[in-house]
C-alpha cells in the first residue's frame, strides 16, 4: 500500500493555513469599553463592520419628577428597575402608546436615578439588533446592571432582526444573564403591522377558532416582554400642567405669566396637531426663549 501519511500531513497543513486565513478574515470580538467613561453607551458598527460600544460623553438630563400626569406608568416601571437594581427578579419591559409622552423619557430619567447604584444603559438601534448576542456575552459577567434600550421599535413585513430580539428575551437554550433587561419603546403594541388580510387566515372548525400562523407570530414577540406600559394622549389641563412645568424649567416663575402663555400653548399645540409632552416642551422652550429675548419694559 501507498504510504498516506505525508499526503495526509501536506493536507493538514494547507487546511490549517486556510483556516488561519478565514479567521484572520473575521471580524475579531467586540472590545469592552472603558466601563468607568460612562453610564451610558451606544452600539455602533464601524467602517469595518465591527461593533462596539460608545460612551455617551452627556446623557439625557431628565428626571423623574420632570415627567409629569404619567404618574402611574411612572410608578411600574420605576418599581420594576429598582428591583433590577437591587437584583430582584425583574421583568423586560414594553412602553407603548402615543408619540411624545414620555416613553423614551421615562427611561432615560431612570438611568438618572440609578446610575449611582450601578445601572447602566446601552441605545441599540432596529438595524443593529442583530448584535444583540454579542452585546449580551460582553456585559453578562459584569457587576453592572444593563438596561438595553431599544428605541421607536417596530418591524415591518419580511423584516427578520426581531428574531434577534426574540431569542435575547426568551427564546433560546441559554439562560438570559441576570443583570441584562430589554426596555423598548414602540407606537406599535404588536411591534409588526398588522393587515385586515391576516383576518382571512383564520377559520372555523366545530365552532373553534384557530388564529392565522403570522398573527401568532407577532403576537409571540410582543409577550416576551413581561411588563406592558401603556401611554394615552394628555387632556387639555393636563397638557397645559406639562407646559407649565416646562415654562418654570426655562426661568418664568410668575403665574400670571405662565397663564397668559396658555392660550399661545394651546394654538401651538393645535397647528401640530397633539397635545404631547413634547409638544409642551418645544413649546415652552420657544416661548420662554422669545421672553427673553424681548428688551425690558422701562418704567414711567
Amino acid at each position: 500500500m501507498t504510504d498516506l501519511a505525508p499526503q495526509l500531513a501536506r493536507f493538514l497543513e494547507r487546511a490549517e493555513r486556510l483556516l488561519d486565513r478565514i479567521d484572520a478574515a473575521l471580524p475579531a470580538p467586540p472590545a469592552a469599553p472603558d466601563w468607568r467613561a460612562a453610564v451610558a453607551f451606544r452600539w455602533r458598527r464601524a467602517g469595518d463592520g465591527r461593533g462596539r460600544l460608545q460612551p455617551v460623553a452627556r446623557p439625557h438630563p431628565i428626571r423623574l419628577r420632570d415627567l409629569k400626569d404619567i404618574d402611574d406608568q411612572k410608578a411600574r416601571v420605576d418599581a420594576n428597575t429598582r428591583r433590577f437594581v437591587a437584583g430582584l427578579p425583574a421583568n423586560n419591559v414594553l412602553l407603548t402608546g402615543t408619540r411624545g409622552c414620555g416613553k423614551s423619557s421615562l427611561i432615560k430619567a431612570l438611568l438618572n436615578e440609578y446610575a449611582k447604584k450601578g445601572l447602566r444603559l446601552i441605545e441599540v438601534d432596529k438595524a443593529e439588533l442583530v448584535d444583540l448576542p454579542d452585546i449580551v456575552e460582553l456585559v453578562q459577567d459584569r457587576p453592572e446592571r444593563f438596561m438595553i434600550f431599544c428605541d421607536d421599535l417596530s418591524f415591518e413585513a419580511g423584516d427578520a432582526t426581531y428574531k434577534a430580539l426574540k431569542v435575547v428575551l426568551d427564546g433560546s437554550v441559554a439562560a438570559p444573564p441576570e443583570n441584562v433587561l430589554i426596555y423598548a419603546t414602540s407606537n406599535r403594541r404588536h411591534l409588526m403591522p398588522e393587515y385586515f388580510s391576516e383576518n382571512l387566515e383564520a377559520h372555523s372548525v366545530d365552532g373553534e377558532i384557530h388564529p392565522g400562523e403570522a398573527v401568532e407570530e407577532k403576537v409571540s414577540l410582543s409577550e416576551r416582554f413581561g411588563l406592558w406600559v401603556s401611554f394615552y394622549p394628555f387632556s387639555q389641563e393636563e397638557y397645559l400642567d406639562i407646559v407649565a412645568h416646562w415654562l418654570r424649567h426655562f426661568g418664568i416663575d410668575d403665574a400670571a405669566t405662565i397663564a397668559r402663555a396658555e392660550r399661545d400653548a394651546l394654538n401651538w399645540a393645535l397647528a401640530r396637531g397633539s397635545r404631547s409632552g413634547r409638544v409642551a416642551w418645544q413649546f415652552a422652550k420657544d416661548w420662554a426663549g422669545a421672553q427673553a429675548g424681548k428688551p425690558a419694559k422701562k418704567k414711567k
